[in-house]
């Protein structure tokens, strides 16, 4: 942090009320954060959901994130001062500002942006020098998410990857790059330096592996095995005709059986690296037994502390470790005599303004970078407001979106999809193209236009809504309630299926259901669909604004939530 902006954040602070800090006492901060003393003789460091963010940036947690049934008021189903109250954390400080949306704006000014792979790189160098051994683990979603990313086909983060040393991966929208893409990196870029693990990944005409199911890896006397689980619902929320050749699912008699043969050739501890989503990773750990804890991801939730599930073998921890690069996950095992004697988790923010950026890894990212930026560094806008996305029902960024393709595409009702992936922007910064491609950089982009009838929109929201709120994980597939612009309507997640969505309406009247409606969207799953890209309609939209207001925010009338710690 430089003179400047250093003066800037400490004026902020004073005038917000958050704790002032000296540049010794932010250097302090640092060692008292990132210097965890040795436990154990096993170490995995876990990052996931990256999400192609190859420098710092700010991502806002949700303010919205609902459990239904006995997932009420349990991780990860908790926000705001919930959260916080649950993990002991303490109000209007550098972790409750990492862990929650809490005076979002104020504090991103006063504790800088976090993630980044320099700055990754430096935390995870520091923490291999006093576990020796130690393996880096990226739990997917690294390839997709920047305008770099999909210009490179991911090249970028392919390349930065290996460079930052992860030895052991797992995946979900790398699967968006197409079948063929995948397998030529597993089997070129990373063969002999980055392992990638799925289990649950098969060939749809014989059944066969298609990717390494498992590792073990000797560290330090003990014997571990590290498992692969990809993200089961890939061919059902993205394109089919990316993977069809394969097929995927939770694959839960599979994994027992990989978990035991693990065990019998050695295994002393075993680790699942998941892409499940985390409420698929807690029923998971309470029906097959041998894991000793899940690595996970998907979801984007960042939870303090594992949850331990019982099963009849046992006790498995589950954790999820946020998204964008702002997280990273210490998990030590003490594994002596042939078993696992202790274990200790810590799930660390990375702030960019405490830890110095790793030279080789900055000169790699302004290399790869420097192509580019002409296109990256274009303003187009500036908004007045906080942008986000994160939250189970809408964000501003998604709001930005909606009325975008309602203005350009002359649309009465508009979808974006749930997606939770997304840089926040603070007041008064500039929308440049970067960013307009960091909310929407995908390999099916394109926008749509169709009639519909009311009774079919209903059918939609029913069906999102139930992969959100169903009360099975199983039936949960990740990501949150489709956005919805132009139409306002009413929710009641705690219902069945069909029962959810009711009051739908159109300018203040009733949705006929044998009426048609235009409805623009973007994102379609199917194959063959034609249609000028997201981007391009965003980019559009905001030039022909310059200044963008707080958008004003489409949310459902929502029933039945009261008093629950998912919801601010």
């Amino acid at each position: 942090m430089d003179r400047r902006a250093f003066l800037e954040a400490m004026a902020v602070a004073a005038a917000s009320g958050l704790p002032l800090a000296s540049r010794s006492a932010l250097a302090a901060d640092g060692d008292a954060l990132y210097d965890l003393p040795r436990f154990g003789n096993v170490s995995l460091l876990h990052f996931t959901d990256c999400h192609a963010q190859l420098l710092p940036q700010h991502f806002r947690e949700p303010n919205v994130n609902l459990g239904i049934g006995s997932a009420a008021g349990r991780a990860p189903h908790l926000v705001g001062e919930a959260l916080l109250k649950t993990y002991g954390i303490a109000p209007r400080t550098r972790e409750a500002h990492a862990f929650t949306y809490l005076d979002f704006a104020e504090a991103a000014k006063v504790y800088g942006k976090l993630g980044g792979f320099a700055h990754i790189a430096t935390l995870v160098k520091r923490l291999k020098a006093s576990r020796p051994g130690a393996l880096l683990l990226d739990g997917g979603d690294s390839w997709q998410g920047s305008g770099t990313a999909l210009w490179t086909r991911a090249q970028d983060m392919i390349d930065a990857s290996k460079l930052m040393g992860v030895d052991l991966m797992t995946g979900h929208w790398e699967f968006t790059y197409g079948q063929a893409r995948v397998k030529e990196v597993v089997d070129g870029d990373f063969k002999g330096k980055v392992e990638f693990l799925a289990q649950n990944v098969a060939t749809a005409d014989f059944g066969d592996p298609v990717f390494t199911p498992y590792v073990l890896r000797e560290m330090n006397g003990a014997t571990i095995a590290i498992v692969g689980q990809a993200f089961p619902y890939t061919p059902i929320a993205n394109p089919r005709y990316f993977v069809s050749e394969w097929t995927f699912g939770i694959q839960e008699a599979e994994l027992q059986k990989r978990v035991d043969e693990a065990r019998a050739k050695g295994a002393q501890a075993v680790v699942l690296l998941s892409h499940n989503g985390m409420d698929v990773d807690l029923k998971l750990a309470s029906r097959v037994t041998g894991i000793d804890a899940i690595l996970g991801g998907h979801t984007h939730d960042a939870v303090p502390r594992p949850v331990e599930v019982k099963n009849p073998g046992g006790t498995t921890l589950v954790t999820n470790a946020g998204c964008n690069g702002k997280f990273l996950g210490v998990l030590d095992l003490d594994v002596r005599d042939g078993k696992l004697r202790g274990v200790k988790y810590h799930l660390l923010p990375v702030f960019s303004n405490l830890l110095p950026a790793d030279g080789a890894m900055a000169a790699y990212i302004a290399k790869v970078r420097a192509p580019f930026l002409p296109k990256l560094e274009e303003k187009l806008a500036t908004t007045d407001g906080l942008l986000y996305r994160r939250g189970n029902f809408n964000g501003t960024v998604d709001q930005l979106i909606l009325d975008a393709l309602m203005s350009v595409k002359g649309a009465e009702i508009a979808f974006s999809p749930g997606f939770r992936w997304g840089n926040s922007l603070l007041p008064g910064q500039a929308i440049t193209t970067e960013q307009v491609m960091d909310w929407s950089a995908i390999t099916y982009p394109m926008t749509t236009v169709n009639e519909i009838t009311g009774e079919m929109i209903r059918t939609i929201l029913e069906d999102v809504c139930d992969n959100l709120f169903n009360p099975d994980p199983y039936y949960q597939q990740g990501g949150d309630m489709v956005r919805v612009g132009g139409l306002t309507y009413s929710c009641t997640p705690g219902e069945v299926m069909g029962k959810r969505i009711g009051d739908m309406r159109l300018n203040g009247k009733p949705i006929d259901a044998g009426k048609t409606y235009k409805v623009a969207g973007w994102a379609p799953v199917a194959e063959g669909v034609k249609g000028e890209p997201i981007w391009e309609v965003l980019t559009q939209y905001l030039k022909g604004r310059k200044s963008i207001s707080p958008p004003r925010l489409n949310l459902p009338r929502l029933n039945g939530v009261e008093g629950n710690p998912g919801i601010a």
